[in-house]
């Protein structure tokens, strides 16, 4: 029997959604095997949850904004990320609609990194391969 996979949601937000430049990364301050590493906010999805219902909450959770969500990032498996054995993670890029970004909840940074500056962060090892698919997403100065 194969065991059912956690859905995650995730917000790549950008300064500008028609034409991005940068991206907004969050470095993990718990639970204490990830912290220090760096992800694209957002959380699991409840049951009974909607994806984007879910987005939009762990992002006012995490970082105290609202946004305005834009296309959907698709992953390799049925347009969701492998992200670990246990879960799958659906991304879509979000520009700020209100509020200004703050680590509330289990992040102790942010950072605004350019194409050139993805590599600057150690990121979490499932978000890799999400990185790698959005350099080319973001435009370069």
């Amino acid at each position: 029997m194969q065991e059912t996979l956690i859905d995650v949601v995730a917000a790549v937000i950008v300064d500008d959604l028609d034409r991005p430049t940068r991206l907004l990364a969050a470095r993990r301050s718990a639970p204490e095997a990830l912290a220090g590493r760096w992800e694209f906010p957002g959380g699991k999805v409840e049951p009974g949850e909607e994806s984007l219902a879910a987005l939009r909450r762990e992002l006012t959770e995490e970082l105290g904004v609202a946004v305005a969500v834009g296309a959907e990032l698709p992953g390799p498996d049925g347009g969701a990320w492998p992200i670990t054995s246990k879960h799958r993670m659906r991304v879509w890029f979000a520009g700020l609609r209100a509020g200004t970004p703050q680590p509330l909840e289990d992040h102790d940074e942010l950072r605004w990194l350019s194409a050139a500056e993805l590599g600057d962060v150690p990121w979490l090892d499932g978000d890799v391969q999400i990185v790698a698919a959005l350099a080319d997403h973001l435009v370069r100065n």
